[in-house]
């Protein structure tokens, strides 16, 4: 779980990355999940584009991304999530 300062700091990390993964008409598939994993692993944080398309709207498919992928949220601005989950072998963001 995040404390509030860690959430804070992650949330300034996010704030000038671009979304590096988008859902569109498909919806939430296996292969967004396996990417998403790969993601995570990759960067810690994430930013996801949930795109007009889409048969789900952002706040709607949170819980879900969550138990997927078992990051932790840390923001949604609009049609925008952020989530994080430490890496295993990549360790990038300190908290």
């Amino acid at each position: 779980m995040l404390t509030g300062k860690e959430r804070a700091h992650l949330k300034s990390l996010a704030h000038s990355a671009d979304p590096l993964i988008q859902i569109g008409k498909s919806g939430i598939t296996d292969s967004v999940v396996r990417q998403l994993d790969k993601l995570l692993e990759d960067h810690e944080l994430v930013k996801i584009r949930v795109l007009k398309n889409s048969p789900v709207i952002a706040r709607e498919i949170v819980e879900e991304v969550l138990d997927a992928t078992e990051a932790e949220f840390v923001q949604q601005i609009g049609n925008k999530l952020t989530i994080y989950r430490e890496s295993k072998e990549n360790k990038k963001i300190e908290l």
